[in-house]
């Protein structure tokens, strides 16, 4: 099969959705498929070669408490067509098929049979804010998406709010052997003390301040411990290092951005990763991470995590904002080194389920599904036309 994975955001930078195209990608051509990535990017992909065709400029926009770097080209028919005419593909699979504008473009022109993911929740989406126009184009465009998924229940409730209709749920992957790599644990973090791990950019709903308040508590506890974030995120990065100077805490490291191959070592490096995000997660990638490694967890009880984390099994689940929940259960996991062996040991089982060579495979058998409702809506006979009577009763 022929597969044209499309994303509305910059592929050259690091998101969840950009992620899921990669793997999803990767994991179609290990297993014989074809399938190649459009997308716009903000520098040249060469690692991708001849898999990512190149759509757009990017620039950046606030959507939903965070940024979302997308094309705001609106002449870019001519190369959507192009290069749809030049791959012939089977299937288009959108991702977030109502971002603008490679997406909708994309969908609007319908070229091929179309499958849309969606994945977002939390805020209202960007299309609320532009009134009735927009939301009459954008649903002529939804009604031509052959098929529907949605990563989680959350996700599927989200877009179901503006958008009614029928989704399948095919949550998100992860690469567990990529995680699960027995990766060596960053050396100079290895030097006897207890590392609780943040991974995420640092924005103000991931809930790293309400982390960084927890954390004042437990090292007056248990002094022997440090406190390690990994994300990128500037303007925050600085208030947070102003309050930490200010307060005077030690062990508090910001490494910034961190590429996808550096990840696992910082997980093996954790004895403890925590995730006090305050809500709009539609699913818990992050989490699945953790687990791959074999790492207990300390997450908030949101639905996008809820959809993956077992309270008191994989780890711990709170309350979101509670600084006094997340300090207790910081504090319960660093003194309790079995607990931890047994919630990273149970995450790890937990991780399996999500391996992209499952959920690529559930997402091949919903195209074939697609392409075959497809080929039979258009082998169905049209129904007669009806002779049209004239007032008089004559035909």
């Amino acid at each position: 099969m022929k597969i044209a994975l499309v994303s509305p955001y910059d592929f050259a930078y690091p998101g969840g959705v950009v992620n899921h195209i990669s793997c999803l990608e990767k994991e179609f051509t290990r297993m014989g498929h074809e399938a190649k990535i459009i997308a716009p990017a903000s520098e040249a992909m060469h690692t991708l070669g001849d898999r990512f065709i190149r759509i757009g400029n990017p620039r950046s926009f606030p959507v939903s408490g965070s940024i979302a770097r997308i094309t705001v080209a609106v002449k870019i028919e001519a190369q959507i067509r192009e290069a749809f005419a030049r791959e012939k593909f089977d299937i288009c699979h959108l991702h977030e098929p109502l971002m603008p504008t490679l997406n909708t473009t994309t969908l609007q022109m319908h070229l091929t049979p179309m499958v849309g993911t969606f994945h977002a929740s939390g805020a209202k989406p960007w299309y609320t804010l532009f009134g009735p126009v927009v939301k009459f184009y954008l649903d002529r465009w939804y009604r031509k998406l052959d098929g529907r998924i949605a990563v989680s229940p959350t996700a599927r409730d989200y877009i179901n709010a503006y958008y009614p209709g029928e989704y399948t749920i095919i949550p998100n992957g992860i690469d567990t052997k990529h995680f699960n790599s027995h990766a060596a644990p960053m050396e100079k973090y290895k030097d006897g003390k207890l590392n609780i791990l943040f991974v995420g950019r640092l924005e103000k709903r991931k809930g790293f301040d309400y982390l960084l308040k927890a954390y004042k508590h437990v090292i007056q506890k248990i002094p022997n411990c440090r406190l390690i974030a990994v994300g990128p995120g500037t303007r925050l990065r600085k208030k947070y290092e102003k309050q930490i100077a200010r307060e005077g805490l030690k062990d508090v490291i910001f490494t910034g951005y961190a590429a996808f191959n550096d990840l696992p070592r910082y997980y093996q490096t954790a004895d403890v990763v925590c995730f006090p995000a305050t809500g709009r997660e539609s699913f818990g990638i992050v989490l699945l991470e953790a687990m791959s490694v074999g790492k207990p967890i300390i997450a908030t009880a949101i639905d996008g995590f809820n959809n993956v984390l077992t309270d008191s099994v994989e780890g711990l689940s709170v309350p979101p904002r509670d600084v006094g929940k997340l300090t207790e259960s910081l504090l319960t996991l660093l003194e309790n080194k079995s607990l931890r062996l047994e919630m990273g040991s149970k995450g790890r089982e937990k991780a399996e389920i999500y391996d992209w060579s499952h959920i690529a495979q559930r997402i091949l058998d919903f195209y074939q599904e697609t392409l075959d409702k497809v080929a039979a809506s258009k082998s169905e006979p049209k129904p007669e036309a009806r002779p049209v009577v004239m007032a008089s009763g004559k035909q």
